[in-house]
């Protein structure tokens, strides 16, 4: 069975923050409804947003990138993304000296593409279909060097864990995490951060309607793809598929999947935006919307805020819609 050991987590958190930050938790100020009812749940946001490249992807990227050998390293390194791991691999190989490309989803936002040509990567255009089958098979006869996969990786993974043990310290007494799934890669992270210690931590994944397969393959008791699946402004999360690979570790570690629609990310964005003064994309909007909704519970709530890069004028367009 794949397992992500407690040590790796540790282990990458003695290295990341030669790229990554210490990002804060904040507690989200929200009023009980008007005429009473059920209270809502105490929420807290994990900021990844704050990172230098504006999202969680760094801790992972850097950390599998530092991994690599000098052989696997000398003809560069590449990845497949919709524009946050991206960021983070091409943070991580200009830092490590390499060149780095990137095979981009034409999902990817104005916003994104931009931070990864000024952080040096060569940038591949393809359909998500196109990326959807590279991230499935490892693989692409369009691109050369060392493929770092943007989430199922098992040092990717463990870096994305160091976000779980900063929530730790910050929040010994956390009763649930709720992280968007794009991979799976933070949630796994977080799962192995946290559980060894904090077994009675739920950790839940928070996906849009339009494309949610893992709820689709909690439902059917293995890895599915999602019948249906629609593209939206929610970039970063919402794959078409749960991998095989990535299965044991969401199965074993995931306490359900909270399917939130496009209005309540969008209401979720805003709120962000009004109450902490921070830019939240689709992604993590979706992370705060399963949280205010009470399904992970009413103890206390961190809904990571996984990245923040979004077109404004998208941005703004999108939290108008909301007033």
């Amino acid at each position: 069975m794949r397992h992500i050991p407690l040590a790796a987590v540790h282990d990458a958190a003695t290295a990341v923050y030669a790229a990554a930050v210490r990002t804060p938790l904040v507690r989200l100020d929200v009023p009980l409804p008007q005429g009473g009812g059920e209270a809502r749940p105490e929420i807290y946001l994990k900021l990844e947003s704050l990172q230098p490249i504006g999202s969680f992807k760094i801790r992972g990227a850097s950390n599998a990138v530092r991994r690599l050998p000098a052989s696997a390293l000398a003809q560069g390194v590449w990845t497949v993304s919709a524009g946050n791991a991206a960021q983070g691999v091409a943070f991580a190989a200009r830092q490590a000296g390499v060149p780095c490309s990137v095979m981009v989803m034409d999902t990817a936002p104005d916003t994104k593409i931009d931070a990864i040509t000024r952080l040096g990567a060569t940038i591949i255009r393809a359909s998500y279909d196109e990326c959807w089958r590279t991230v499935e098979s490892h693989r692409s006869d369009r691109m050369t060097g060392h493929f770092v996969h943007p989430f199922d990786d098992d040092a990717f993974i463990a870096g994305n864990g160091t976000a779980g043990l900063e929530i730790l310290e910050d929040l010994p007494d956390v009763d649930a995490i709720v992280a968007p799934l794009g991979g799976g890669g933070l949630l796994a992270g977080l799962a192995a951060a946290v559980h060894p210690t904090r077994p009675g931590v739920k950790i839940y994944a928070a996906e849009p309607e339009t494309a949610a397969p893992l709820a689709a393959s909690l439902a059917a008791g293995e890895a599915r793809y999602f019948e249906g699946w629609q593209a939206s402004f929610v970039d970063g999360a919402g794959g078409k598929s749960v991998l095989p690979g990535m299965w044991p570790l969401l199965r074993d570690s995931v306490a359900g999947s909270i399917v939130v629609s496009l209005d309540e990310a969008r209401a979720a964005m805003r709120l962000v935006a009004d109450r902490v003064h921070v830019i939240a994309e689709g992604a993590a909007a979706c992370a705060v919307a399963a949280a205010l909704s009470g399904r992970a519970g009413h103890g206390r709530v961190v809904a990571v805020v996984s990245g923040g890069n979004i077109d404004l004028s998208r941005f703004a367009s999108l939290v108008g819609a909301c007033a």
